[in-house]
C-alpha cells in the first residue's frame, strides 16, 4: 500500500515465544534483517509481510500454529489496533475501531456493518496477491479472541466464510465454535446480543489520551497510497464476487469514473492494465501456492467461465494454467532435492 510499509506489531516477539518459535530463524528464512523485531519503527512492505508469515509457518512446523497463537493471546503488549479495541465499551465499537487502525500493523482492511440480526465483518487484503490461508484464518480468529478478551466470556460467531478453505477446518472450527464455510468473501457474523455485550476492559480516559496519536499515524499511512495501489486493493476484495468493473472500483473509492481514470493516467497506467496485472499475479499465486481447481481460480478472479482464464493466461504467459502449475511443481521438487543434498 505504501512505500514505507506497515509497522511491526510490538507483540510479535512475545507471540513467537509463546509458541516456542525462534524469531531469528523466522527472519532468516524470510530474508529479513536479523534484528528487525527489536528495531523501533521497523516497517514491512506487503511482500515482506507475507514472506514473514510464510517463514513463520515453516519454522513453526505446524499448519495450525495460528490457533495456538490465538489460544495464548494476551493484552499486555501495546498493539495499536488491539489497544484501540480493548478500550471500547463493546464488541461493535471495538470492531469499528479495528476497522480504523488495523492497517497500521498489517495489509488488511476490516469492513464492519450492522445488520438486522447482528454485526458482520468482512476482511479485505491490500497488495497484488492473495494472503496465505492461515493468515486469513488468523485474522478471523483475532475477531473472536478480541470478543472473548473484552467480555471474559466464551463468545462464538454465528457464521464464518472464506474464499479458500484450509486443508482441514477442524482445528479452526474447534476454536471458533462454529463451522467454516466456503464463500465469495472472508466474513464473520456475530449476534446482536454478543456485539452489544459490555467489555470489562473499557477505558475511555486511556482511549482519549492515545486516539490523537493513532489518527496521526493513520493519516501518514494513507497519504502515501497511490491510486493504483488503492485500485488493486478494491480488486482483491471485489473480484471473487464478480465486482471487477471500473464503475465498481470507482464507487468503492468514492470517486467518479472519470476522476479515477484521470488519476490512473497521471500515474502512467490504466484501469484495464491494473486489472490485468492483478489478475495475473493472483492467478500465478493460486496456481503456485494452492491446489484449487482451475475452474475455482477462474471464479476467484472474477471470470464468467473457466475458458476465459485459459485464454487470458495463455495471453499473459504463453502457456496454459495447467502447464504453469506442472512447471512450478517440478521446480519445487528440484529445489527440495538440492536442499536435501546440501
Amino acid at each position: 500500500m505504501t512505500s514505507h510499509g506497515y509497522a511491526l506489531d510490538p507483540g510479535w516477539r512475545a507471540h513467537l515465544r509463546d509458541i516456542a518459535v525462534d524469531p531469528a530463524n523466522v527472519l532468516r528464512r524470510a530474508g529479513l534483517a536479523e534484528g528487525l523485531l527489536q528495531r523501533p519503527g521497523a516497517r514491512l512492505t506487503v511482500a515482506d509481510f507475507h514472506s514473514l508469515w510464510h517463514s513463520l509457518e515453516k519454522e513453526a512446523g505446524d499448519p495450525y500454529f495460528s490457533v495456538r497463537l490465538c489460544e495464548r493471546a494476551r493484552s499486555e503488549t501495546f498493539s495499536p489496533p488491539l489497544f484501540a479495541a480493548l478500550c471500547s465499551p463493546n464488541l461493535l465499537v471495538a470492531l469499528q475501531r479495528i476497522a480504523c487502525y488495523k492497517s497500521l500493523v498489517a495489509p488488511v482492511r476490516f469492513d464492519v456493518a450492522e445488520t438486522r440480526d447482528g454485526v458482520e465483518i468482512e476482511l479485505g487484503w491490500l497488495g497484488p496477491v492473495a494472503p496465505p490461508v492461515s493468515l486469513v484464518m488468523m485474522e478471523l480468529m483475532f475477531c473472536v479472541t478480541l470478543a472473548r478478551m473484552g467480555t471474559r466470556e466464551v463468545i462464538d460467531p454465528i457464521e464464518v466464510t472464506t474464499t479458500a478453505l484450509p486443508p482441514l477446518t477442524g482445528p479452526y472450527e474447534a476454536f471458533l465454535g462454529t463451522q467454516v464455510r466456503r464463500g465469495p468473501a472472508h466474513k464473520m457474523r456475530f449476534s446482536k446480543i454478543d456485539a452489544a455485550r459490555p467489555f470489562l476492559t473499557t477505558n475511555d480516559a486511556l482511549w482519549e489520551l492515545f486516539e490523537p496519536a493513532l489518527r496521526v499515524r493513520l493519516a501518514d499511512l494513507d497519504a502515501s497510497a497511490t491510486t493504483t495501489q488503492r485500485v488493486r486493493s478494491t480488486l482483491l476484495d471485489g473480484l471473487p464476487s464478480g465486482s471487477g468493473s471500473m464503475e465498481a472500483a470507482a464507487s468503492r473509492l468514492m470517486l467518479s469514473k472519470r476522476t479515477l481514470q484521470r488519476r490512473l493516467e497521471a500515474e502512467g497506467t490504466s484501469y484495464q492494465l491494473v486489472l490485468r496485472q492483478t489478475r495475473e499475479a493472483l492467478a500465478r499465486h493460486y496456481l503456485r501456492e494452492t491446489t484449487l481447481p482451475v475452474a475455482e481460480i477462474s471464479f476467484l478472479l472474477g471470470f464468467d467461465e473457466p475458458n476465459s482464464l485459459h485464454r487470458a493466461f495463455r495471453l499473459w504467459t504463453g502457456i496454459t494454467p495447467d502447464a504453469f502449475r506442472r512447471a512450478g511443481s517440478t521446480r519445487t521438487m528440484r529445489h527440495r532435492r538440492a536442499a536435501a543434498g546440501a
